[in-house]
């Protein structure tokens, strides 16, 4: 049964307040394009010695297993319930939601034409930690992008009398197409100074996305999945006929059609997009066939810390290959992981780790998309 323990430390001097922090109830986990969150409630008879480290929004939180740090954030909630005192935290990504732009284009970074939406991110992240009682010590990703955030005609401007939230710049920068998509991590440290000297804290980007196909791990049932999962399978996006109308409108407009016959009653989809590029169009169509193909979806799985998949060998974003044999469902198939739940074992319950998917091949959710 692997080993846990819960650390808080001071936002400000990374000092540690409590090494054993008593808590019980946990369930924390990181995700994609967000912070994560963690919930745990401190156990009763406890409370008393350890809730002067409870500071929310100036103390920071770390989940240990087996020495290696699991999970931390920021603790912003923690109020007495009764006989319970729950605890409430989030990422390190959740305290730009608290910071604003001060002065205007964080601080002359911006404004910003043709930029890379990652130079963007760490920029914020930049202006954020350089203001007085501002740094958390988070280090962001070098990684570069292909796509752009704003024109010469339209630049991506910040202006001061917006006080734009900083939070929502990097949600903004997440939502542009074929831009990039991020995700935290904390990790011991070795090396020494505030904060790095035992804890690094870590902004993971990954342009156009994060994460890679994993043909080294797996989850299957009878080895390494914990419970039965729930199998959802539904005909509501089911096509194998794809027609996908290009941009404009009347004779010119570009269209393609991909279709195969599968033995199964006729079922169609019409994607609509602003391609203009007839063999794009035609590559798109075919793909959202292919997609649209697959019954089976999964969206939860309970998983086993095994050497098939050993906990932390994953990252958010990367694809597995799910196995299931169970009574009612014989299924293979990749699906992508973003996010997962970490439940320490307490009392008799043993871990519980819940990965978050979301299926590979996941048909394209077009602007103005319908089935006809």
């Amino acid at each position: 049964m692997p080993d846990y323990r819960y650390i808080a430390a001071h936002a400000l001097t990374g000092d540690i307040l409590h090494g054993y922090l008593p808590l019980t109830g946990v369930e924390c986990g990181p995700e994609l394009n967000g912070p994560g969150s963690l919930s745990a409630t401190l156990e009763p008879g406890l409370m008393r010695p350890v809730t002067e480290f409870l500071d929310p929004g100036n103390t920071l939180l770390y989940v240990e297993r087996d020495g290696k740090l699991a999970w931390g954030g920021i603790i912003w909630r923690a109020e007495p319930q009764g006989a319970s005192f729950p605890i409430e935290a989030a990422g390190f990504g959740s305290y730009l939601h608290r910071r604003y732009d001060l002065h205007g284009n964080l601080d002359g970074r911006g404004p910003y034409i043709e930029a890379d939406p990652c130079q963007v991110i760490r920029d914020v992240w930049a202006y954020a930690q350089e203001q007085p009682d501002g740094d958390l010590n988070v280090a962001v990703d070098d990684t570069k992008a292909k796509a752009t955030t704003g024109t010469s005609k339209s630049p991506y401007s910040l202006p001061k009398t917006e006080a734009q939230n900083l939070g929502e710049v990097i949600d903004e920068m997440a939502e542009i197409e074929d831009g990039l998509e991020w995700s935290e991590s904390v990790n011991w440290s070795g090396r020494l100074g505030r904060f790095s000297r035992w804890a690094t804290h870590r902004i993971h980007l990954g342009a156009p996305r994060l994460g890679r196909r994993r043909e080294d791990i797996s989850f299957t049932s009878g080895i390494n999945i914990a419970s039965t999962p729930q199998v959802v399978r539904d005909a509501d996006e089911y096509a194998q006929i794809v027609v996908a109308l290009g941009a404009g409108q009347g004779r010119k407009r570009p269209h393609a059609v991909d279709t195969v016959r599968d033995g199964r009653l006729r079922l169609e989809h019409r994607l609509e997009t602003n391609e203009k590029n007839v063999a794009q169009l035609r590559d798109r169509a075919h793909q959202q066939r292919l997609r649209r193909q697959v019954l089976t979806d999964i969206t939860e799985l309970d998983v086993l810390d095994h050497p098939a998949a050993p906990f932390g060998a994953w990252n958010i974003g990367d694809d597995v290959l799910v196995r299931l044999r169970e009574q009612h469902t014989s299924y293979e198939g990749w699906h992508r992981i973003t996010g997962w739940t970490l439940r320490p074992p307490s009392g008799e319950e043993a871990e519980r780790i819940t990965l978050s998917l979301e299926r590979t091949a996941k048909p394209e959710d077009a602007e103005d998309s319908e089935e006809t």
